[in-house]
């Protein structure tokens, strides 16, 4: 390691201890907490770091639904588990309201009111706290609505702290498993906006994604359901790198886990764009 490498680690580890004493002081004032934890590396975090605070006492609250990756609730037990978490897992509702599922663009906003609703009502007086950082202030995100409307406090936000900043936190941590895993929005932000979410469609998306990742070990991947028909979306690097063959395999995958639809589907590849699948204005 050069002396300006070194130099850097340096400086990025104290920008780190500062982020997180800013985290950690927010948290103390607040006191008494509720976390919604999705199993992303942002609320995840949130949930570790207050966890530990010794003047914070905190719940957590995991929804569970068809649109959350198996995954994301194994990371969240597996947590609970090594970090002593109080957990509750639970359905938030929001595949019982129909305008969540009929997927319009501002879906997000009844998916977190239908979240919020409820952990304010099983937790009253308590403050529910969310993983939303600076980062996501810049983009459109009709959950934060629903947050403002019940009453909920984004710590990461007051304390000024990015996604790169929560990357650098999790790095200071030693929790290097959370720093380098990938954003993972929910399931249901696959389906083109405008098509109505089924649960049959989202535990298919599940399952190619989890496929593909296992094999192809490429860092982003999503399976869209569009209009015109199915579009997996794969990292620059790996979408060089794919054969005839992996596609093929890929294909078949897809069209295994689509059976139940009646028509055949079709498999189109492309560049992963973040969010491609919503679109501000429909026909």
């Amino acid at each position: 390691m050069t002396a300006m490498q070194a130099h850097s680690d340096q400086i990025s580890y104290e920008n780190a201890e500062l982020q997180l004493k800013r985290l950690q002081n927010v948290l103390s004032e607040i006191g008494l907490l509720v976390v919604a934890v999705s199993g992303g590396i942002d609320s995840t975090l949130l949930a570790i770091i207050s966890a530990r605070q010794s003047d914070v006492d905190v719940q957590m609250v995991h929804a569970i639904s068809p649109a959350v990756p198996e995954l994301a609730t194994q990371r969240v037990q597996r947590y609970a588990r090594t970090e002593n978490w109080r957990l509750r897992i639970s359905d938030a509702g929001e595949f019982r309201d129909s305008r969540y599922l009929n997927n319009p663009v501002d879906r997000c906003f009844y998916c977190k009111s239908n979240l919020y609703r409820y952990i304010t009502e099983e937790f009253k007086d308590i403050q529910v706290v969310s993983g939303a950082n600076c980062s996501d202030l810049a983009d459109y995100r009709p959950g934060l609505k629903a947050a403002t409307e019940y009453g909920v406090r984004h710590p990461y936000v007051e304390a000024g702290i990015s996604k790169s900043g929560i990357r650098e936190i999790a790095r200071f941590l030693n929790l290097d498993d959370l720093s380098e895993l990938p954003a993972s929005p929910c399931l249901s932000s696959r389906v083109e906006t405008g098509i109505r979410i089924e649960s049959t469609s989202l535990k298919a998306i599940d399952r190619v994604e989890t496929e593909i990742k296992s094999t192809l070990r490429t860092k982003a991947v999503r399976c869209r359901i569009r209009r015109e028909g199915i579009v997996v979306e794969l990292d620059n690097d790996a979408l060089s790198k794919i054969g005839s063959e992996d596609r093929q395999a890929v294909r078949a995958v897809v069209q295994s886990s689509f059976s139940d639809r009646k028509a055949q589907v079709t498999v189109e590849f492309e560049e992963y764009r973040m969010g491609s699948a919503f679109i501000r204005e429909t026909k």
